[in-house]
């Protein structure tokens, strides 16, 4: 199968193009320019790397020759700064969004899957853990804008019959999670710990999280690409919730070293906690979190501790 994959140079997308090359497939991988191949391929794996503008409609419909699926994983805002500039995450997500779908349209590609967030998409919660029917009243611009593409992908499913399926991860964490884009807790929490610098948590840290690590959620693309049955949206998560101090109190023991706590005031968009039920991608996808926390957080910290001594050899 050739299948498109639009942010696969990236933290989970370079997680879920060497899940899929595994598999066998055929990858396109568009990136941003300049962005080079994540690893070096070998000679028997297909893989074709493009940079270009995602917000061109002719770019993005020139890569789309000859796709099979579509993965649509690109997001140009993060979740605590996309209310600084709702305009910006409207225009470089949804519209962009909307630009890819309608390439879709022309070039009878009829399968997509959409990274979703299941940690901004619910907001404050009713009742925990949050299954996919929960009411969706984000409180930041990423996850308005996460919805509002999720509503358009299931319009366009409805009037051009492209099978959308979304997958609403929670917090993914795991190797090449790049701690200075600020992409997620565990990246931020072991870098820190590893350069003795001190770790700012807005909050008392009690604030809960579902951590799922990148290697399961690699594998929900997996299954859902060649899913058949009738569910569009689904919850991909570990199911179980870890407060900030006991991501802290993991990465001081995994790295050994104590890390000082400088608690800030705590963020008005922060939800006290976000677990998520996902019994309904086990039933239809087939599909299970292996990795227990513990050890992922092993697996990332070994990552960054080897990238760490690659920079300092060099």
């Amino acid at each position: 199968m050739k299948i498109a994959i639009f942010g696969g140079g990236g933290f989970i997308g370079s997680a879920i193009c060497d899940r899929l090359l595994a598999d066998g497939h055929h990858l396109k991988v568009f990136e941003r320019p300049r962005i080079a191949p994540y690893r070096e391929f070998s000679i028997d794996e297909k893989v074709e790397w493009v940079t270009g503008d995602f917000s061109s409609p002719y770019v993005v419909e020139s890569f789309l020759d000859g796709v099979d699926v579509v993965l649509h994983l690109i997001s140009s805002t993060l979740p605590r700064g996309s209310n600084e500039d709702v305009i910006f995450d409207v225009q470089t997500n949804l519209v962009t969004s909307l630009n890819l779908l309608n390439a879709m349209v022309v070039k009878k590609v009829k399968r997509i899957i959409f990274i979703s967030s299941g940690g901004t998409i619910y907001g404050n919660p009713r009742y925990v853990p949050l299954d996919e029917n929960h009411p969706t009243n984000p409180t930041v611009s990423y996850g308005i804008t996460k919805l509002a593409i999720e509503k358009y992908l299931l319009l366009y499913q409805d009037l051009y019959d492209i099978r959308s399926i979304i997958l609403r991860v929670a917090n993914p964490y795991g190797e090449r999670q790049r701690s200075e884009t600020a992409q997620g807790a565990v990246g931020v929490f072991l870098s820190k710990a590893f350069h003795r610098q001190p770790i700012q948590i807005w909050g008392d840290g009690s604030t809960i999280r579902d951590y799922v690590y990148v290697g399961d959620v690699a594998d929900a693309f997996a299954k859902a690409i060649n899913y058949d049955g009738e569910v569009s949206v689904f919850n991909i998560s570990s199911g179980v919730g870890k407060s900030l101090n006991q991501v802290v109190a993991a990465a001081e023991e995994i790295t050994g070293f104590h890390v000082k706590i400088e608690y800030l005031p705590p963020r008005s968009f922060d939800v006290p906690v976000n677990i998520l039920n996902n019994s309904l991608a086990i039933k239809e996808l087939g599909w299970m979190p292996k990795v227990k926390f513990f050890e992922g957080i092993k697996k990332t910290a070994a990552w960054i501790f080897e990238d760490l001594n690659k920079i300092n050899a060099d």
